[in-house]
């Protein structure tokens, strides 16, 4: 139920489409904040988190990482930044799928292959391009809530809304958005693209295990899509923080960086080519649970919808 299909018996409206995609980005990203506060801290660490060279690190693997922010900062701390995070989900889940089905649907009219790889990786990425647009300020205000240590720059969210816009102005919400376009057309293209490619043959393969489809491939989409662009999304969290460096002085050393190139040379220059996937395995179990939680409420709120819609 994941795009327009022409042979399917019921076809939800716009709005309905909306409260199945922000559902399915609510439900998942209260299950996995934790694992996006430990990815971005490790995205914005300069030493290294793993290797011999490690003595001076703050952050140098999930459970030591995990354990040290519960100490200093309390358990709360896993959820820094949840309430402009869920608003993120709810409008980004909202628009992506609306934004997916609707260009689907054009595509089946204009007489394009329904079931090609290109045309769901071609619609998946004008989609995440679209969200990603929308809630870019939400972003850059998350990712700051949860790259602030101890004491507080912002006390929250209306704090950092607040003060981003009146020292920094309004430009200041849309920073990281190249790198953010850049990174989400492929990684949004390949986790509807994967995800039709893995279901199809799931379904084709197990056609007496379809329930669990939805969660095992989006997660395996999930997981290709992640991994693809991830160096463009280390760079992306590094930009968002450019003019925020003096409140991480208590975690290491801060580099202030000049734009995505600069980002990406430095990075690998100073900290080697792994350097550019650290956070990688929070990131990649995210982007499992997430894709693989999205796309199962996503289906499951859809057949729900469809059959009070039948009912009525």
């Amino acid at each position: 139920m994941v795009g327009y299909s022409p042979n399917s018996e019921y076809h939800l409206t716009g709005s309905q489409l909306g409260i199945a995609g922000a559902t399915s980005g609510a439900v998942s990203r209260a299950l996995t904040q934790p694992l996006d506060v430990l990815k971005i801290r490790f995205q914005l660490q300069v030493e290294p988190t793993a290797g011999r060279e490690t003595a001076k690190s703050k952050y140098r693997g999930v459970l030591q990482a995990t354990r040290l922010v519960v100490k200093e900062e309390g358990v709360n701390a896993l959820w820094k930044g949840h309430i402009p995070a869920q608003g993120l989900s709810l409008l980004y889940g909202a628009s992506q799928f609306y934004t997916y089905e609707l260009l689907t649907h054009y595509a089946c009219d204009l007489k394009f292959n329904p079931a090609a790889f290109w045309v769901h990786f071609t619609c998946g990425a004008l989609s995440g391009c679209s969200a990603c647009f929308i809630t870019n300020p939400l972003d850059v205000v998350r990712t700051r809530l949860i790259a602030q240590g101890e004491p507080k720059i912002y006390s929250g969210m209306t704090s950092a809304f607040t003060a981003i816009a009146r020292k920094e102005g309004l430009l200041a919400f849309y920073k990281g958005l190249t790198p953010s376009l850049i990174l989400i057309a492929p990684q949004i293209g390949a986790v509807f693209a994967c995800y039709e490619f893995f279901h199809d043959a799931w379904c084709s393969t197990l056609p007496n295990a379809t329930g669990w489809a939805p969660l095992i491939c989006g997660a395996m989409a999930g997981v290709c899509s992640k991994t693809l662009v991830y160096p463009l999304d280390l760079a992306k969290k590094r930009l968002q923080v450019t003019g925020f460096e003096h409140a991480r002085k208590s975690f290491g050393e801060v580099v202030v960086y000049r734009g995505l190139g600069h980002v990406l040379w430095r990075t690998a220059t100073k900290e080697g080519l792994h350097g550019l996937f650290k956070g990688v395995w929070p990131s990649v179990l995210k982007a499992a649970f997430t894709t693989g939680l999205q796309l199962a409420v996503y289906e499951q709120t859809c057949h729900m919808l469809v059959l009070m819609a039948h009912h009525h």
